[in-house]
């Protein structure tokens, strides 16, 4: 991985680190960070010649979870809807295999820390953000490394 990959790299675990902070302090994915990560994703995947793959993978993610939070408003927040623009460009840039692995295991990551905080007796909201930013970054470090 050339230089230009190292910096997107650190950009990106910069935004993740700062919206897993927001969202586990606040229970709040801020437009700005939200948005405009995925606009820096999808325009970095542009210029890299991954932008179909990127574009597809915001939208698609995005419509999961914008259903979702219609369904149930309480059970995944708008932030959450914004948030899957930019994992969903992030990995489908890399690949349908690794957008697939990181919309799965984010549910399923965010569900089993629910799990063992109800098994401990803990009752508060468990940010859902910090999974998918998880999930995305390890799928996409699999992909890349």
């Amino acid at each position: 991985m050339g230089a230009l990959g190292w910096v997107g790299c650190a950009a990106v675990l910069i935004w993740a680190v700062a919206l897993c902070r927001t969202d586990i302090r606040d229970l709040r994915l801020p437009n700005r960070l939200t948005l405009g990560g995925a606009v820096a994703i999808l325009g970095a995947a542009l210029c890299c010649g991954r932008g179909v793959g990127a574009v597809c993978g915001a939208l698609v993610l995005g419509r999961v979870y914008l259903a979702v939070h219609l369904a149930a408003p309480a059970a995944l927040g708008g932030g959450d809807v914004k948030l899957a623009l930019g994992v969903g460009a992030l990995t489908g840039s890399l690949g349908a295999g690794v957008w697939m692995l990181a919309a799965l295991a984010a549910p399923v990551a965010t569900a089993v820390v629910g799990l063992a905080g109800a098994a401990a007796g803990r009752r508060e909201p468990i940010p859902h953000g910090p999974s998918m930013l998880l999930a995305s970054l390890f799928a996409a470090a699999l992909a890349i490394f």
